[in-house]
């Protein structure tokens, strides 16, 4: 029998109650932003659980009252690149291997994996949650994916997530990066469960002793209503967009039209890198035809190793996290400079090899 590792730094907590296994991530201050240390810590402690009898469930949640997770902690990596671009891809490498087979990982778990998906829920924290059998939202859950604000693309499996979302939702939340509420995150296949957040405390000590379809039975409630929802006249048509410039032509129209929604979009849109938005609508278009999350991540894996190796990653990271002033110049300036076969060349195989999972 293994015990889950000790996390020195405290980020992550691992705590047997009765028969369920409780991770918390704990960097309150940072919205339990994920670091390399607590991927790796949190993959060896889910492992070690994997294998221990007295553990029925899992369950996962956040320290603090703003979110399960804000994300990777990708700031260190960003600097980096700019002073020194060969140690950060050789970090990056390792980071984003390690990431991936997490979220791997949480998708295959053998036991229930019941992810509390409270408050804000971003990026890598959806890799951490989404993925699970057992998906909780709150009236506090505020879930995304806003990589092409960062020069980045939906990544952890979004591209995986967002292409089987219905009527094109998921190519909006890709593009755009606005977190969703728990009403909109259940209807695109993001989360299952809609609880109360004044039920949670109730809902992990009944896990303690009850299987996690019991335990959701007893603490559930009818989910909000999903704000997109109304708007499937103009989103469904996302889904037949053949590249970026067609689905924001779609966008731009729908608000042209009268759609506060789409206008709001529109405008969120225009701030984000181009380039951004391009790979992302492309890795979801490609996604939607992979046969699992495996060969999504493979894919997701090569286009972050370029795309982190690009101006854009350190210019967004340090718009929108270090001197946050918001104004952030990309390159290039405009979606119409980027070309197809710009595109295409983030795709191709990595020279010195792709993600493989061989180590999960």
């Amino acid at each position: 029998m293994t015990s889950p590792p000790k996390d020195a730094s405290g980020a992550v907590l691992f705590e047997q109650r009765g028969g369920l296994g409780l991770v918390t991530l704990n960097r309150p201050r940072a919205i339990n932003a994920l670091s390399h240390d607590m991927v790796v810590t949190m993959h060896r402690g889910l492992a070690a659980w994997a294998a221990d009898d007295r553990i029925h469930a899992v369950a996962i949640r956040g320290s603090g009252d703003r979110g399960l997770c804000a994300g990777g902690d990708v700031a260190e990596l960003a600097t980096l690149m700019r002073t020194d671009p060969t140690a950060a891809a050789a970090e990056a490498a390792s980071f984003f291997r390690d990431e991936y087979r997490l979220d791997r990982a949480v998708a295959r778990y053998p036991k229930p994996y019941v992810a509390v998906m409270d408050g804000i829920v971003l990026g890598g924290g959806v890799g951490v949650s989404a993925h699970g059998s057992h998906r909780v939202v709150t009236e506090r859950s505020k879930v995304g994916m806003p990589e092409t604000g960062i020069g980045l693309f939906p990544d952890v499996g979004g591209t995986w997530l967002l292409s089987r979302a219905p009527q094109g939702v998921g190519v909006l939340i890709a593009l755009t990066g606005t977190p969703v509420g728990a009403g909109d995150a259940i209807r695109a296949g993001i989360a299952d469960a809609f609880v109360p957040s004044e039920r949670l405390d109730r809902l992990l000590k009944l896990l303690e002793t009850r299987s996690a379809d019991d335990a959701l039975v007893e603490v559930r409630a009818e989910a909000p209503s999903a704000a997109l929802e109304s708007e499937a006249g103009w989103t469904q048509r996302l889904g037949e967009a053949t590249n970026a410039a067609t689905a924001i032509a779609m966008i731009e129209a729908a608000a042209d039209a009268g759609s506060d929604a789409a206008a709001g979009a529109r405008d969120v849109i225009a701030t984000r890198s181009p380039r951004s938005l391009a790979v992302s609508f492309e890795a979801i278009r490609r996604a939607a035809d992979l046969p699992d999350l495996e060969t999504a991540l493979m894919q997701e894996y090569r286009l972050m190793l370029r795309m982190v190796a690009a101006p854009d990653f350190a210019e967004g990271v340090r718009a929108q996290l270090i001197d946050k002033d918001r104004n952030p110049s990309w390159t290039p300036a405009t979606l119409a400079e980027v070309t197809a076969d710009d595109v295409d060349a983030v795709f191709a195989p990595l020279a010195d090899g792709d993600l493989t999972f061989a180590e999960n």
